[in-house]
């Protein structure tokens, strides 16, 4: 359901722009409001145990699987890269791209103070983050960077680094919390 409503929102989007005969402008515009629908049909998938479909994310695209297996890529914004964290105490699993629909971190619903500096000592992020039910944070950062991170749960700490090239994965399993 949700597919088809993202399906017809974004074909309306590309429809009316075409007709009515928009400037350069204006398909810059179309374009970032494709890729908000991107971002908000990403928010909505994330976390949520969607039964009829499934969705991953690479460095590049949104994939979504309706339940009759049929596969729709949508592409993601050439600037920003998805990046969905799992802080672990006890319990991980193996993940390169995240699956929005099918991974679950140990720590869901919890507040993890986040740090997040790139390599120029810029900081992107210095908060209290909550996890989603799904135990992962979801973050979009620029591409084409290296990051320094740092959190913290409970007086348990982590410190690694990650990076958003193309060949990068998606999803970060890796990073206990002692």
């Amino acid at each position: 359901m949700k597919l088809k409503a993202f399906a017809v929102t974004l074909l309306t989007t590309v429809v009316l722009g075409a007709c009515n005969g928009e400037s350069s402008n204006d398909d810059n515009s179309r374009k970032e409001m494709e890729m908000q629908n991107i971002k908000e049909l990403v928010n909505e998938y994330s976390g949520d145990k969607t039964k009829d479909e499934s969705a991953s994310i690479t460095s590049n695209q949104l994939i979504l699987t309706d339940k009759k297996g049929k596969e729709s890529e949508y592409a993601l914004p050439e600037d920003e890269f998805f990046v969905s964290i799992a802080p672990y105490i006890n319990e991980t699993h193996p993940c390169t791209n995240h699956s929005l629909t099918g991974c679950q971190g140990e720590l869901a619903n919890k507040d993890v103070a986040v740090y997040i500096e790139d390599s120029k000592g810029n900081v992107l992020v210095d908060e209290t983050m909550k996890t989603l039910a799904n135990g992962f944070m979801d973050l979009w950062l620029p591409r084409d960077q290296t990051y320094n991170i740092k959190m913290e749960h409970k007086g348990k700490t982590v410190e690694s680094s990650f990076s958003t090239y193309e060949s990068d994965g998606t999803c970060i399993t890796t990073m206990q919390l002692k």
